[in-house]
């Protein structure tokens, strides 16, 4: 018998003492508690062990746009460190330990070289923040065949599609995800005649193609297409000569496509027409952002930055959410192998709780989250996709993106 148990029958035996009625509650209440501790050290001794790994590579700062926007260097450990604390709570009552291993390649580093040496046939399960060519390149070695990879950084619609790997599960919204998201906001806003804004970058052309895809999805009509090719600093030109580029046909709403932001910001209140700005600024569709308060969602924010000093950002959201479908899988198969939780984790059965009011789900057939997306400015919440209305045969999530019937992934 525990030794503390021991000594308070010992007491409660005693011909020497006398107890009221609220006296006798607090020791029945002492020696239920007792029980229970005494049973969570036994249980704990048998605990099954969750190994998780966490890659990515330290990444070069950008030149500064903002002082208001400083370099995050961490963006998604963050997350991943809330999440295991979060699966360890529920694994002092499922008999499951959730471990951790962070493997941060420095700037230079080969990142194949470091998944050989230190994941391969180590971790059946692992986290990743990188950029899409290191992605595919690691799901392709032959060690990460073996493996689930969870992609907490792209949103490239090619990786859910053509280049789609079936070891990687993707955990942020695709770019046709949130050009829909928008669209159909517009859509509900009847602002139906765009004027496309495309940045010169590789990501901006891309993101532009979701909203071309958008678009023709739902009816919306692009009347202007034009190419930012300015070099020079937008900050101190932008008064004169963006109302001179935006001086094209009448429209609804200027769509732009700046995923770096070099020049996005600096089109609101300066357009010739007064006309409101949606796409990679101004109206933002985004997994996450730190006006969202609902489902809860408050919640997580306070301890995300009272554990940080800082504002969760997607990639946090991306790997808390990685680490938390581990648990969950994990929970429910009761297995830390392989093949039961990546076959829970593709199954109808699953339902992740991501503080946007509807469960969370993987699509079986190409590895995308199903989510709600936020659409923010950048101090409200202004909506939360699908909009109302826009309905679907199994879930109203697959009315944003590439549905089955769409998918080219093999």
């Amino acid at each position: 018998m525990n030794p503390l148990k021991l000594m308070t029958c010992s007491f409660l035996l005693s011909g020497n003492t006398v107890f009221d009625s609220q006296s006798l509650r607090i020791i029945i209440k002492l020696l239920f508690i007792i029980q229970l501790l005494t049973a969570g050290l036994v249980y704990a001794e048998a605990k099954q062990t969750v190994n998780i790994a966490y890659l990515a590579q330290e990444q070069k700062a950008p030149p500064p746009l903002s002082n208001l926007d400083p370099f995050i260097e961490n963006k998604g450990v963050l997350g991943a460190e809330l999440a295991i604390g979060d699966n360890n709570t529920t694994g002092q009552f499922t008999g499951q330990k959730f471990v951790l291993k962070k493997f941060i390649v420095p700037i230079g580093g080969n990142v194949a070289d470091v998944f050989n040496k230190d994941i391969s046939e180590k971790f059946q399960f692992v986290v990743t923040t990188l950029p899409a060519e290191q992605m595919t390149s690691i799901a392709d070695l032959p060690a990460a065949q073996q493996m689930v990879l969870f992609d907490a950084f792209t949103r490239d619609d090619a990786l859910r599609n053509e280049q789609c790997r079936k070891n990687v599960l993707h955990m942020l919204p695709s770019r046709a995800m949130r050009a829909d998201a928008l669209a159909q906001y517009m859509m509900k806003k009847r602002w139906t005649e765009w004027f496309l804004v495309i940045g010169p970058n590789p990501e901006d052309r891309l993101f532009a193609d979701a909203v071309r895809r958008a678009a023709k999805r739902f009816g919306m009509k692009i009347v202007e297409e034009k190419t930012w090719e300015h070099t020079y600093d937008a900050r101190r030109t932008a008064q004169s000569d963006v109302a001179v580029f935006t001086q094209v046909d009448d429209y609804d709403v200027l769509v732009v496509a700046d995923e770096q932001g070099v020049f996005g910001e600096y089109l609101d209140y300066r357009t010739w027409y007064p006309r409101p700005v949606i796409g990679t600024q101004g109206l933002i569709a985004t997994s996450w952002h730190r006006t969202h308060e609902q489902w809860g969602a408050v919640q997580i924010q306070n301890r995300f930055k009272e554990q940080t000093g800082r504002w969760m950002e997607e990639q946090d959201y991306a790997a808390y959410l990685a680490v938390r479908a581990i648990g969950e899988a994990t929970t429910r198969t009761k297995s830390n192998e392989l093949k039961p939780v990546r076959d829970y984790l593709l199954s109808e059965q699953f339902a992740l709780q991501g503080y946007k009011g509807n469960p969370l789900s993987f699509r079986s057939w190409n590895g995308q989250l199903r989510q709600p997306i936020l659409l923010a400015a950048p101090r409200s919440l202004v909506a939360v996709a699908p909009i109302e209305g826009f309905l679907h045969p199994k879930t109203e999530l697959d009315t944003l993106g590439y549905d089955q019937s769409e998918s080219t992934c093999k």
